[in-house]
C-alpha cells in the first residue's frame, strides 16, 4: 500500500471521531484515492486501521451513505462500496468565495505544498518518485491528444484529477502521513477550483513546466528549490483563480 493510501487509513484524531472518519473517507473519494466501485475493508479491519470503534465507524458509514458516497450491499460478496457522487459545478462553488478567502486558502496551501516538496526532496527514495513521473507523462499524453479522452470536458476533468494526484504523490513522497492527509483535504476543498482558469487546456504548458520543475528538484534532492517552486506554483494558481473570481462579478 502506498503512502497516500496509508495516510487515508491511518488513525484519526481523538476528537469528533465520526466527523473525522467521514471527512477522511469523503476526501479520499473526492480526489480519486478510493475509486468508484471499490470495496472498502471490512468494518472490523477499517475500524482497526482508523483507530476507532466499530460503532463509530458504522455511524460514519451511515453518514457517507446518506451523502451518496458509500453503498452497502448485503449477502455473499456484500460489504461497503465507494460511489463517486456527481461533481458540483465548480464555477458555482467559486462564487461562494470572496477574493480574500481564496488568497488565504492559497497562502495556507502554499505552505503545505512547499513543506511537502522540501521533505520529499530530503527523504524520498527513487521508487517513491516513479509515480510522479508517470502522472506527468499521462498528463502530457492527455493534453497532446485530448480527443482520445473523449470530449474536451472529459479531457479537462481527467487532467484535473491527474493534477490532484500529482500533488498528493509529492506529499506522499515526504513520508509524512499528516502532510499527506492535509494535501488530500486541500485537494478535495480547492483542487477543482484551482484548475478552473485552465479549462479548455489553456495554460497547460506553463503548469506542466512547473510540475516538472517540482519533480526535478525533488529528484535532485534540492529541498529549498523544491519548496520554492512548489510554493510559487500554488501562489500562481491562486492568483489566476482570484482573477477569474473577480471577472465573475462583471
Amino acid at each position: 500500500m502506498n503512502m497516500a493510501r496509508l495516510a487515508v487509513f491511518s488513525p484519526v484524531d481523538s476528537t469528533a471521531r465520526v466527523d473525522a472518519v467521514v471527512r477522511r473517507l469523503a476526501d479520499a473519494i473526492a480526489v480519486g484515492l478510493l475509486a468508484d466501485g471499490e470495496q472498502l475493508p471490512s468494518e472490523a479491519e477499517l475500524a482497526g486501521r482508523l483507530g476507532v470503534s466499530t460503532v463509530t465507524l458504522r455511524e460514519a458509514l451511515m453518514a457517507l451513505r446518506q451523502q451518496g458516497m458509500v453503498e452497502t450491499r448485503r449477502g455473499r460478496g456484500g460489504g461497503s462500496f465507494v460511489r463517486l457522487p456527481a461533481e458540483l459545478d465548480p464555477l458555482a462553488r467559486l462564487r461562494t468565495f470572496a477574493a480574500d478567502e481564496l488568497r488565504d486558502f492559497g497562502d495556507h496551501y502554499a505552505a503545505i505544498a512547499g513543506t511537502a516538496a522540501r521533505l520529499a526532496a530530503e527523504r524520498s527514495l527513487p521508487s517513491d518518485l516513479a509515480p510522479l513521473w508517470r502522472t506527468l507523462d499521462e498528463m502530457d499524453e492527455v493534453a497532446a491528444a485530448p480527443r482520445a479522452a473523449g470530449s474536451p470536458g472529459e479531457a479537462c476533468a481527467r487532467l484535473r484529477r491527474l493534477d490532484g494526484r500529482f500533488h498528493i504523490e509529492v506529499a506522499a513522497a515526504s513520508q509524512s502521513a499528516r502532510l499527506t492527509q492535509e494535501e488530500i483535504r486541500l485537494q478535495a476543498d480547492i483542487g477543482p477550483l484551482l484548475w478552473l482558469p485552465h479549462e479548455g487546456l489553456s495554460g497547460h504548458d506553463e503548469t506542466a513546466a512547473q510540475h516538472r520543475a517540482i519533480a526535478g528538484a525533488v529528484r535532485r534532492g534540492d529541498g529549498e528549490q523544491a519548496r520554492a517552486v512548489a510554493e510559487r506554483h500554488v501562489l500562481d494558481a491562486t492568483r489566476h483563480l482570484i482573477e477569474l473570481r473577480l471577472r465573475l462579478r462583471e
